[in-house]
């Protein structure tokens, strides 16, 4: 648990949602229904080992960031999902109406032999794991994502639309697989036609005579995008993003978050107690698109 401002906001709240859900606690010290559920939430926090990420905005003395999400009464929790808020709930519930207010955005925890990071083992065993995984239990979203997102980075298309294909309807609810998804387009896209001999030249071209041809930009980035060109796919997108926020409902938005998630490696293995460092490239990536979004 944290407390966050309007000077710590962006980081600890929107670049953070990119990654991990992140539940907002309104509240104010002379509140007493504050002081019944702070301790609950601060408990459910620890009891879920990291898959949310709970701060604590003091409604009296951060009125600006209470008056932008329009809180009427507190306490009031707003649960953070990829930069927007997605749920939320007023009141001092009990632990187990909080717990199942989380359950239902949460991803579920990992299984136990889930533990061993995947960078630390060969990237056929890792393959073999994750493969072992998801037919033991069709339904761990988490070793699905991980063994199509391998198959399609090691150019094994094909087969990563036959993992992807059981789970396919539940693009539009789970954003990791909406972000494979965009992955498989942007593959196909590029391997059409003259793509694959004149690169980025037909794109190129549109922009030079307009800047604004955003789905010039948009066809470049995805170029980018199928060929693992992860900060050239990113600029262009982000080149979109500050000139039209939410162009083409929301397309470029969505689709540099999907690059986040296929191109962050698996969290290197660390001692007790300590938090994993996050990929330097992928964190000022995130940072920018959160500069851009709240502009």
């Amino acid at each position: 648990m944290m407390d966050v401002t309007v000077a710590n906001f962006e980081e600890e709240v929107i670049a953070a949602s990119m990654t991990t859900p992140v539940l907002i606690d309104f509240w104010a010290p002379w509140c007493g229904p504050c002081k019944s559920l702070g301790p609950i939430l601060e408990k459910v926090e620890v009891a879920y080992e990291g898959r949310f990420k709970l701060v604590k905005i003091d409604s009296d003395q951060e009125q600006q960031l209470g008056a932008a999400f329009g809180i009427r009464s507190i306490p009031t929790c707003i649960l953070m999902v990829g930069g927007k808020p997605v749920d939320g709930f007023q009141g001092a519930l009990p632990e187990g109406k909080v717990k199942e207010f989380l359950d239902k955005h949460l991803p579920p925890p990992p299984e136990p032999e889930e533990e061993l990071a995947l960078a630390d083992i060969t990237p056929d065993e890792a393959l073999a794991k994750l493969e072992a995984d998801v037919a033991n239990d069709p339904s761990n979203e988490s070793a699905r994502f991980e063994l199509v997102k391998a198959l399609l980075l090691g150019g094994d298309t094909d087969a990563a639309k036959v993992a992807f294909a059981p789970v396919i309807a539940q693009t539009a609810a789970v954003r990791r697989f909406d972000s494979l998804k965009r992955m498989m387009d942007a593959i196909d896209f590029a391997a059409a036609g003259a793509r694959q001999q004149t690169g980025t030249a037909e794109f190129d071209a549109k922009i030079a005579l307009n800047k604004r041809d955003f789905d010039a930009r948009f066809d470049k980035a995805r170029f980018h995008m199928a060929h693992q060109q992860w900060t050239a796919a990113l600029d262009e997108l982000l080149d979109i993003l500050m000139r039209d926020k939410t162009w083409s409902e929301d397309k470029a938005r969505k689709t540099y978050i999907a690059i986040l998630d296929i191109m962050e490696a698996p969290k290197p293995k660390v001692a007790d107690g300590q938090i994993p460092p996050d990929d330097p490239v992928v964190a000022t990536y995130r940072r920018r698109l959160s500069s851009v979004i709240l502009s």
